[in-house]
């Protein structure tokens, strides 16, 4: 990374250890619900436990962040994980997890996420130039892949398979690890002394494009829990394959994922921003469609790795778009109102995908699932494409 600055390179190390630690316990957490309950509610539940904080908290944490040193913010979130996966580890070689634990502790792991990942995304644009963002955006998503899809996954199902601590004392060391380099970033105080959420809240609202991607992101990601919320399920009792195998698949998956993040700079070059997020959009809603129907694995996998693809494209765009758009000081309450729209939707997805397989089949989240991403998308063209054609998205 000749062209970016040590201090981002250090929170690009950071964000891959966290990111292998992630995908670890991704892959065992499931794993783990499915030893306690083999109910798809029960899994659904866990899963919508991860994502309720961006509904609870996202906004609180905006405000945070652009009060409060960064760093430090950071480094400590992290220390917290450390703890909170450390008593997971404990539960589990004492044989005392069930689904109240699992749901207990998979919220508090993601109230932290809520606060470290609104930091660390708000910190991006004070370590690189502006003309660097998609660059520097692409790479955070290559080392995000890489770790929660392409390598965690994979580690995570056969440290499971050695010993059910196993992953999870993995990811512990994986956030103090992460703690460390962290800590040694350079000092950014707030830069709003008294940050009301409300601010963040009007800027975005007033802002048609920012807005409109936020609620069409809010859709699309309650989708995306919709169909995969019972995904090991899926893998495990209609494909009939091991917890190996599950790894894989997301490991698979993220391949697209790590292609797209290295190919983003020039395809956007191309197509352009907005041309780019329609055709990721697009091709989403066309995936899900196709995904619960997969009749085997290499099916499956490939329409996950196509899925990976366009969705790390619309991540470093619309990333981009918001670190271009959006008022320094106002970053952080920026992100949070949009992730708020945009990530709030997911226990729900996860409890809806949970309820449909159960009632339905566990193929059946997928269908629904891309008929609603495409409605979606045929909904917000009258907003995007005029955007495209270079309208003021104001």
């Amino acid at each position: 990374m000749p062209d970016l600055s040590r201090a981002y390179r250090r929170l690009w190390w950071a964000t891959g250890i966290d990111s292998l630690g992630n995908g670890v316990f991704a892959a065992a957490l499931p794993l783990l619900a499915v030893t306690v309950s083999h109910d798809a509610r029960d899994v659904a539940l866990v899963s919508a436990a991860t994502y309720l904080p961006w509904l609870l908290l996202s906004l609180t944490a905006g405000s945070v962040v652009d009060k409060v040193d960064l760093t430090t913010l950071m480094w400590r979130t992290q220390t917290l994980q450390a703890l909170i996966v450390g008593v997971l580890t404990a539960l589990v070689a004492a044989g005392a997890v069930t689904v109240p634990v699992l749901v207990l502790l998979a919220f508090a792991l993601g109230a932290c996420d809520v606060f470290y990942d609104n930091a660390a995304q708000t910190a991006v644009p004070d370590l690189v130039p502006k003309g660097l963002l998609h660059q520097a955006n692409g790479r955070q998503q290559v080392a995000m892949i890489v770790g929660r899809q392409f390598l965690g996954p994979p580690l995570g199902s056969l440290f499971f398979a050695l010993a059910w601590t196993l992953p999870f004392a993995v990811d512990a060391a994986s956030f103090v690890l992460a703690a460390v380099l962290l800590a040694k970033l350079p000092r950014r105080g707030g830069q709003a002394e008294s940050a009301k959420v409300l601010d963040g809240v009007r800027w975005l609202m007033r802002h048609r494009l920012l807005r409109t991607l936020a609620v069409l992101l809010g859709i699309n990601t309650f989708c995306g829990q919709l169909g995969n919320a019972t995904l090991v399920l899926f893998v495990t009792d209609v494909l009939h394959l091991g917890a190996g195998v599950f790894g894989l698949l997301l490991a698979g998956a993220a391949i697209g994922g790590v292609v797209g993040g290295l190919v983003t700079t020039r395809l956007v070059a191309w197509l352009g921003d907005l041309r780019a997020l329609l055709v990721s959009l697009a091709v989403n809603a066309v995936v899900f469609l196709g995904m619960g129907f997969s009749p085997n694995v290499a099916v499956l996998g490939g329409f996950w790795a196509v899925s990976s693809f366009v969705t790390t494209i619309w991540n470093v765009v619309t990333v981009g778009v918001r670190h271009q758009e959006v008022p320094s000081a106002l970053l952080g309450r920026v992100n949070s109102v949009y992730r708020l729209l945009g990530w709030g939707l997911m226990p729900l997805g996860a409890l809806t995908g949970g309820l449909l397989a159960h009632r339905f089949g566990l193929r059946v989240p997928y269908p629904v699932a891309g008929v609603v991403r495409g409605l979606a998308l045929l909904a917000a063209l009258p907003v995007i494409i005029p955007a495209m054609r270079g309208a003021t998205p104001q």
